[in-house]
């Protein structure tokens, strides 16, 4: 009896210790490259985080839709993605998707929006491969700079990603004052949406809003 109960207490243990290790493996099979960050400012409800240079792959689309459009643009990203570039290189997927939204100002429906892969590490010191001329891709390099970020779960779409700006701006205004005149001064017009789940995640998703900081005094922050 107690030779039968080490059998199974064995077995138990192989199958966890099996189980654990399959899902570690798959962890790690799943795992994606972000831009690194130092968070300088935490509030409840946003935070201030520092970005060093980041480097982007974008591409541009003129719409009406933020959904549409950044399925649009992401369809140019993936073809890159899959080897239509100079190189015929073949890219891992990082995270986020960034859809950056300049609204039009003088009373069009239509906006733009600027779909960006994250380029891996590699590339922070020597250039991506060229893409194909017919995707219309740009390459972005962003200097170091400090961006309030809001998180917000479900998927984003065309009804809720301008409520979710709406809050951060009035976030950073109730919670620093000294950023008021910036607001005034529509330095937060544009904005960007970084997703970091596909499509097929339908819990558990996480996405946030982004604006540049512009006058915000922090250790690395530029001014």
């Amino acid at each position: 009896m107690e030779k039968l109960l080490l059998l199974v207490l064995t077995m138990a243990a192989t199958i966890n210790y099996l189980s654990a290790g399959k899902f570690l493996v798959l962890s790690a099979a799943y795992t994606f490259e972000s831009p690194s960050y130092s968070v300088v400012h935490l509030e409840s409800d946003f935070e201030i985080r520092l970005y060093k240079e980041i480097s982007w792959m974008s591409a541009l689309v003129h719409g009406t839709s933020f959904l549409n459009s950044t399925r649009d643009g992401f369809h140019r990203l993936y073809q890159y993605l899959h080897g239509a570039n100079l190189n015929s290189t073949h890219f891992s997927m990082t995270k986020p998707v960034l859809t950056s939204i300049s609204p039009s100002d003088h009373g069009s429906s239509s906006s733009s929006y600027t779909v960006r892969y994250y380029l891996p590490s590699e590339y922070k010191y020597k250039s991506p491969p060229q893409p194909s001329a017919e995707l219309n891709l740009q390459l972005d390099k962003w200097k170091s700079q400090c961006i309030a970020v809001r998180k917000f779960s479900g998927y984003a779409n065309d009804d809720n990603v301008e409520k979710e700006k709406d809050a951060l701006v009035s976030s950073l205004t109730k919670r620093l004052p000294a950023l008021m005149q910036a607001v005034e001064n529509n330095l937060y017009y544009n904005y960007s949406i970084a997703q970091y789940n596909a499509s097929k995640h339908r819990t558990g998703r996480i996405n946030e809003v982004w604006m540049d900081v512009w006058g915000f005094t922090a250790e690395g922050c530029p001014v």
